[in-house]
C-alpha cells in the first residue's frame, strides 16, 4: 500500500451526496441546511456529475449541474425541516462516524493502510483505487497507470483510445469493504477532468506494476458496451452488470507481477561511505565481515566500493597508499562475492546520503588556493571545491600535470596494485567518476551554495579556463559578444517561469541560448570522451562504466531548466542525452542511471511545484542507451526499504513485456546500512533479490525463507 495518499471526489447513493469521514461534530445549522439541499435531488431533472475543489483544502465535493429544476408551488420557498428531523440527521451522522473511526482502525491496524487520524472517505477510496492499478492525481483525476495503457498501445506508439460508456445517467455504485468495482468517470487528459462531456467506465489493462504496495493491477483490461475490449476478471474478482453496463468486481488479493522465470539481474550492495578511513584503514573488519556473511547468505553478487581520490593520493602528486582497499578486497574474495570498484575523483561530504568528510587530496587543496579557477565557479564568482572543473582537463597547472594525467595516473596505479584480483575476476567493473558525486554534470545545484529541492540550479562555467573556451567558440561561430554566460538564468533556488531564460518562450531558445546550451553541454561530452579513451587504456579487458544522474525536476516544463544547467541539453523539443549514450558506446561504455525508484506521482503528492516526472526521465535515458546498445545499470537515488520503490525498481529493471526483451544489466542498492539490517527491512530486500534474480516465490517458501533471514539477522 503506497505510503503516501491522495484524495479525490466520490458520490454516495445515501440521502447525503458526500459525507466526510472526519471524526469530529458539526453541528451547525447552516450544515443541516445545506444537507437538506442535497438531499431534495428527487426534484431535480438532467443532472451532470462533475467535481470541484475547495479553497480550503485539497478535498474535492460532488457538485452538481442543474439544466432543469421543477419549482414547489408557492415561489420556491424553501420547507423548513422540523427539529425532530435535523436531530434524527444529526445522530445519523454521529453513527456514521463511529463506525468510520472502527473501519479506519480496522485498516491501519490489519490492513496496512496509511491513513490520517482525520482521514475522510477521498482517502480510503483512493487507497483502494491505488491498490486496484489507477493512478489517482490531486485534482481528483483517476485513470491507468502509463505502464497499463502501454500494455495496450499500437506499433506505432500512439495513445490507445479509451473505450467509454455512453449510458445517459451514472449510476454510482456502492463500494463495499469487501469490494472494489472498478466505475469511474472518463478522461480527456491527465491535467483536464470535464465529466459533463465524457462519462464511461474502464479498469486498468495488463500491467508491469506490482500491486501489493505500488497497487498495480495485472489482468484486467478496458470494458465497454457495444464491441469495447474485453477480458477475463482478475483472480478472485467477477464480472457483474450496473444499468447495462459491465465492471469487474476487485475483490480478494491482487496478485503481484511474476517474476519467475525472469532474466537474472545482478545486485550488488554499496558499503558505507567511510568504509575506509583518512589514513586508508579499514574501519570494523569484524563487524563488516557478519554483515557481508549476511548479504552472502541471500545471494546478493558483489558489493561496489569507493576508491577515494582524496584518501590515496592525499599528501603529495602520485604517492599512493593503498593498504586499506587490499585488505577489503580479500575479504570480499574470501567471501566469494564480485567487486565493483569507483574511482571517485570527487569529494565526499555536503550532499546527500553523505555521512562523512573526505576532500579532495592535500595537494591538490594546496594548489587550489593560489588558483581557485581550477574549481567549478558560479556567476557570482563562487568556488565549488568539490571536484575539478573541466576546463583544466588539458591545462598543466596540477604540479606539470593536467587533471586527464593526474587521474590516468591514478587508474593505472590501481590497475597495477590489484593486478591479481581483475586475473581471477573478483574485479568485475570499473565505475569512472566524473564529476560531482561522480556523475557525469556539472555541480549545479549544490547545498553549501544554499540550493534546495526543487531549484533550478546556476550555470559552473565561469572559471577562466571554461569562459575562454566559451570565448573561443563563440569567435568562432562569428559572434564575439556571445561569449559570455546568460545574465537572466536565474538563482539557485528560482523556479524557470521566474526567469527570462527558462520560462516558456524564453532565451533558452533563442540563437544565443542554443549556441550557449550547445556549447555548455559539449564540454560536458568532451570531458567523458577523454576520461574514457585512457581508462579503457588503464583497465583494458574490463568493463567500465559512467554514472549519470538523475534530474527529473522540471522535466514537465518546456525547458527542462534544472537539466540545462547541470549540462543535459534536454529541453522539450531535443533529445540531450542521444548525444552522450552515442559517446558512451564508442567507448563500449556501461551506463549507469540513478533514481528508479522514484514514482511521478509520488513526486506530485510531495512537491507537486516541481512538476517532476523521474518515470519519464528513466524511459527516456534507458531507452537513449538501449537504442545504441549499451548495457544499462542502475542504483536509487535515496534509501529505499519498502516493496512500493522495491516493486518500481524491478518494474524498470525487467520492462513489461519489452518487445526487444531488453533488462537492466546490474542494479546498485544505495547502501549498506543499520536500518537495512533491521529484521522487517532486511527481509523485504531479500524478498526484492530473489525476484530481481528471476526466483520463483511461493507463500509457504517465502515464510520458511524469513524464518531464516530472521535468524541470520539476530545472530549479527
Amino acid at each position: 500500500m503506497a505510503s503516501e495518499m491522495q484524495r479525490f471526489g466520490t458520490s454516495e447513493d445515501d440521502d447525503d451526496d458526500e459525507i466526510g469521514m472526519d471524526v469530529k461534530e458539526e453541528d451547525d445549522d447552516d450544515d443541516d441546511d445545506d444537507e437538506e439541499k442535497n438531499m431534495a435531488t428527487p426534484s431535480m431533472a438532467g443532472v451532470d456529475v462533475g467535481i470541484v475543489s475547495t479553497s480550503s483544502s485539497n478535498r474535492f465535493v460532488p457538485h452538481h449541474q442543474f439544466q432543469e429544476q421543477t419549482t414547489p408551488q408557492g415561489g420556491g420557498a424553501r420547507r423548513c425541516r422540523p427539529q425532530e428531523e435535523k436531530e434524527r440527521t444529526k445522530l445519523r451522522e454521529r453513527q456514521r462516524r463511529a463506525i468510520t473511526a472502527k473501519i479506519l482502525a480496522g485498516l491501519r491496524r490489519h490492513g496496512n493502510y496509511n491513513l490520517r487520524v482525520r482521514a475522510d472517505i477521498n482517502d480510503v477510496i483512493a487507497a483502494l483505487a491505488r491498490e486496484a492499478g489507477w493512478v489517482v492525481l490531486p485534482d481528483g483525476t483517476t485513470f491507468p497507470s502509463r505502464s497499463q495503457v502501454q500494455g495496450t498501445r499500437p506499433a506505432g506508439g500512439t495513445s490507445p483510445a479509451l473505450v467509454t460508456l455512453s449510458s445517459p445517467q451514472t449510476t454510482a455504485e456502492h463500494t463495499s469493504p469487501t469490494s472494489l468495482r472498478g466505475i469511474s468517470p472518463g478522461y480527456q487528459s491527465t491535467v483536464n477532468y470535464n465529466a459533463s462531456h465524457m462519462k464511461g467506465s474502464f479498469v486498468p489493462t495488463s500491467s508491469p506494476y506490482d500491486v501489493s504496495s505500488s497497487a498495480r493491477s495485472q489482468t484486467s483490461a478496458m470494458i465497454g458496451d457495444g464491441g469495447g475490449m474485453q477480458s477475463d476478471p482478475p483472480l478472485g474478482g467477477s464480472i457483474d452488470s450496473v444499468e447495462n453496463r459491465q465492471v469487474i468486481d476487485i475483490s480478494g488479493k491482487v496478485q503481484e507481477r511474476d517474476f519467475a522465470g525472469t532474466p537474472h539481474v545482478p545486485v550488488y550492495v554499496m558499503l558505507p561511505l567511510g568504509v575506509i578511513n583518512m589514513k586508508c584503514e579499514l574501519i570494523d573488519s569484524d563487524g563488516l565481515v557478519k554483515q557481508l556473511k549476511v548479504l552472502k547468505s541471500i545471494n546478493i553478487d558483489g558489493v561496489v566500493v569507493d576508491c577515494w581520490w582524496g584518501i590515496v593520493e592525499a599528501h603529495a602528486p602520485q604517492e599512493y597508499n593503498w593498504n586499506g582497499y587490499r585488505r577489503l578486497f580479500q575479504i570480499v574474495r574470501q567471501l566469494k562475492m564480485k567487486l565493483q570498484v569507483v574511482m571517485s575523483f570527487h569529494e565526499c561530504g555536503g550532499n546527500v546520503g553523505d555521512d562523512v568528510c573526505i576532500p579532495l587530496p592535500h595537494w591538490v587543496a594546496e594548489i587550489g588556493r593560489g588558483n581557485p579557477n581550477i574549481f567549478f565557479t558560479d556567476r557570482a564568482g563562487r568556488r565549488n571545491p568539490e571536484c575539478l572543473s573541466w576546463g583544466v582537463d588539458k591545462e598543466r597547472v596540477l604540479r606539470g600535470r593536467t587533471a586527464i594525467e593526474v587521474y590516468f595516473d591514478y587508474m593505472r596505479s590501481f590497475r597495477v596494485e590489484f593486478d591479481e584480483f581483475f586475473e581471477d575476476g573478483v574485479i568485475s567493473e570499473i565505475e569512472i567518476g566524473l564529476g560531482p558525486c561522480g556523475e557525469l554534470r556539472y555541480p549545479s545545484y549544490p547545498a553549501k551554495h544554499g540550493w534546495r529541492y526543487p531549484g533550478i540550479g546556476e550555470f559552473q562555467c565561469y572559471d577562466k579556463y571554461l569562459m575562454k573556451s566559451l570565448e573561443k567558440a563563440a569567435e568562432v561561430r562569428g559572434h564575439s559578444f556571445w561569449g559570455r554566460g546568460p545574465d537572466n538564468a536565474g538563482s539557485y533556488n528560482d523556479k524557470p517561469h521566474e526567469t527570462r531564460f527558462f520560462c516558456d518562450g524564453g532565451d533558452y531558445d533563442s540563437y544565443y541560448g542554443r549556441f550557449f546550451l550547445n556549447w555548455y553541454s559539449r564540454v560536458l561530452v568532451d570531458h567523458g570522451d577523454r576520461v574514457f579513451a585512457l581508462a579503457n587504456l588503464a583497465f583494458e579487458g574490463t568493463p567500465i562504466a559512467a554514472k549519470l544522474s538523475g534530474i527529473h525536476w522540471w522535466y514537465k516544463t518546456a525547458s527542462h531548466a534544472a537539466e540545462l544547467t547541470a549540462g543535459f541539453y534536454n529541453p522539450s523539443n531535443r533529445d540531450g542525452y542521444a548525444p552522450i549514450a552515442s559517446m558512451l558506446k564508442k567507448h563500449e561504455t556501461a551506463l549507469n542511471f540513478t533514481c528508479v525508484e522514484l514514482r511521478t506521482l509520488d513526486q506530485h503528492e510531495d512537491f507537486p511545484e516541481a512538476l517532476a516526472d523521474p518515470e519519464g526521465l528513466v524511459w527516456q535515458v534507458l531507452n537513449a542507451a538501449w537504442d545504441v546498445s549499451i548495457p544499462v545499470a542502475s542504483e536509487n537515488a535515496l534509501p529505499c526499504y519498502d516493496r512500493e520503490g522495491y516493486n518500481k525498481i524491478l518494474e524498470n529493471a525487467k520492462p513489461f513485456n519489452d518487445p526487444d526483451g531488453r533488462y537492466l544489466s546490474a542494479f546498485t542498492y544505495l547502501r549498506l546500512s543499520p536500518d537495512l539490517m533491521e529484521r522487517r527491512n532486511f527481509m523485504e530486500f531479500e524478498r526484492f533479490v530473489r525476484r530481481m534474480h528471476g526466483e520463483a516465490i511461493s507463500d509457504l517458501e517465502e515464510l520458511c525463507q524469513n524464518e531464516e533471514t530472521e535468524n541470520l539477522v539476530d545472530n549479527m
